[in-house]
Order: structure tokens, then C-alpha cells, then sequence
């Protein structure tokens, strides 16, 4: 065989290992409905007997319904994951409905299983991810009704609402159980506390600044 061609052909299988990587293996049943009571510890949740599966493991009814925004944040989540739908079991997928009052905001966080994209129904919303370091680049957009932003995989991002009334999003992430890490509340309300010491000197604060916020969180 001719060497061009066996480049060629070694690129075309190392594209198509990586693609099959970056998405995970295809599933060999139909479903894997999650078995929550199962004592059973694997990477995600065990699978019920197929003959106990219901078309309600697949169904959940209320995204239509506005989250309660009478809160410090102004904001409400309303996560649609695998603890909600057993049926999302291994199949990669979860949605959610974010509401914001006028000024309300969801703190800095990351999702550390899942790429977000993220589409306005109702109102504006500023919405932005900060790259890696060196750099710590904010890409950031202000969304109108029907504007769609997506934040890669494990990134810092934030959303807030710009508008003067209600705003309603929804979030699409390719992982049953995305995961969400706020900053604020994993910095300043570990268990146990991070010393104040090494936070204040970590964000260049008066250490009774860093216990303060640590009571608050």
C-alpha cells in the first residue's frame, strides 16, 4: 500500500477513535431506566428490571410552571436530570428552566460533566464563560427572546438578567447529571471551612471580610 495512503487512512481512524471518545459508547439496550434504591455503586445509577419500567421513568410534567424567584438571588432553577427522569440513565441528556426576576442572577458556577446551551423564551439575559488561564477571557452576550449561547464543558459562566421584567431560559446539557459548582458557596461554605488565613490571602482580602462572608454562605 502506498505510504500517502496509509496516512490517510491512520487519520481517518485516530478522527474516528477520538469522535467516539468525545461522545461516549452508543448504549447496548434500549433504556436503562435508574434503580435509585439499588445498593448496587457504579459510575451512574444501576438499571431497573425492564419489566418494572413505566412510560412515567420517561416523563416529567411541570417546565411550564415559573420558579420561585423570592429569594437573595432573584433567580429559580428548575433541573430536569436523571434524579427527575430515571429514564435520562445513561443516555447523556438533561434540561432545565431558568427563571429570573428584573435584576436576578445566578452566581458564577461551572458544570463539571456537561457542555450548556442555552436558549432565551422570554426577556434579556446577559450570559458569559471565562476561558482557562493564561488569559481568564470573558465571552459574554446579552440575549434577547429566541438568542441561543452555548458554554464548553467544565468553563466558569454566569447568567443575569438585564431586562426590566421576568425572564425565562432554557438549558440543554449533554449529561444526565451535569453537576453544578457555584463559587461562591464552594470557596466560602466548604465543609469543613477553608481556613480564612489562606483565603484572605488567596483573594486579597481582610481575613474579617473572608469570616464574614464564610458565616453568610
Amino acid at each position: 500500500m502506498a505510504k500517502p495512503v496509509v496516512i490517510v487512512l491512520s487519520i481517518i481512524a485516530l478522527n474516528v477513535f477520538y469522535t467516539a471518545f468525545a461522545f461516549g459508547p452508543i448504549p447496548l439496550q434500549d433504556f436503562c431506566v435508574a434503580d435509585p434504591t439499588s445498593s448496587t455503586r457504579v459510575n451512574g445509577l444501576p438499571c431497573k428490571d425492564p419489566a418494572t419500567v413505566q412510560a412515567d421513568d420517561f416523563f416529567f410534567s411541570g417546565l411550564h410552571l415559573p420558579g420561585n424567584t423570592t429569594n437573595p438571588f432573584g433567580a429559580a432553577l428548575t433541573p430536569v436530570t436523571v434524579t427527575q427522569v430515571p429514564g435520562l440513565n445513561t443516555l447523556g441528556l438533561s434540561i432545565a428552566r431558568l427563571d429570573f426576576a428584573a435584576s436576578g442572577f445566578i452566581p458564577p458556577h461551572t458544570h463539571p460533566r456537561a457542555t450548556e446551551i442555552l436558549v432565551v423564551l422570554e426577556g434579556s439575559l446577559e450570559v458569559g464563560f471565562i476561558t482557562t488561564n493564561p488569559g481568564y477571557k470573558n465571552f459574554n452576550k446579552v440575549l434577547e427572546k429566541g438568542d441561543v449561547f452555548v458554554v464548553p464543558l467544565g468553563l466558569v459562566h454566569y447568567q443575569r438578567s438585564v431586562g426590566t421584567g421576568n425572564t425565562v431560559a432554557i438549558a440543554a446539557l449533554n449529561g444526565q447529571n451535569p453537576g453544578i459548582i457555584a463559587v461562591p458557596s464552594a470557596v466560602f461554605g466548604a465543609e469543613p471551612a477553608i481556613n480564612s488565613d489562606y483565603l484572605a490571602k488567596a483573594f486579597l482580602l481582610d481575613k474579617k471580610i473572608v469570616e464574614e462572608l464564610q458565616a453568610k454562605f
